[in-house]
């Protein structure tokens, strides 16, 4: 029996659900990383990198590669650096959909919380 394409997606979105799992994407969308490279900008243990990785690469959204005792990653395509843009804009949308309530609840009611730093209404 085929799996309907909206379980599909919902079991790829699982699958990137996971901040160490974005946070490696992110890094590889401008290229290949060796693995230390990897651990050096994500700071976690290895053993957790390396099982984050294995998912991705399982699920066929990166690959990886040898270079004497380097491992190198990559993206398997360009799709997953535009997704990853995708979302950028979408979050940038709505936080400032939110910090435009925000302002407009600060100056309609003198007694609301200042807004956070670095901002002006």
């Amino acid at each position: 029996m085929q799996v309907p394409l909206y379980q599909a997606k919902a079991e790829f979105f699982r699958m990137l659900g996971h901040p160490v799992r974005i946070r490696v994407l992110e890094l590889l969308q401008h290229g290949p990383v060796a693995v230390r490279d990897l651990l050096a900008d994500i700071e976690i243990e290895p053993s957790s990198l390396s099982q984050q990785l294995g998912v991705l690469r399982r699920a066929g959204i990166i690959v990886s590669t040898r270079q004497g005792s380097t491992v190198i990653y990559a993206l398997a395509g360009g799709d997953i650096a535009d997704l990853l843009k995708a979302a950028r804009r979408i979050l940038t949308e709505l936080l400032a959909g939110q910090y435009a309530i925000l302002t407009e609840v600060h100056e309609t009611e003198p007694s609301a919380a200042p807004l956070p730093a670095g901002r002006k209404t």
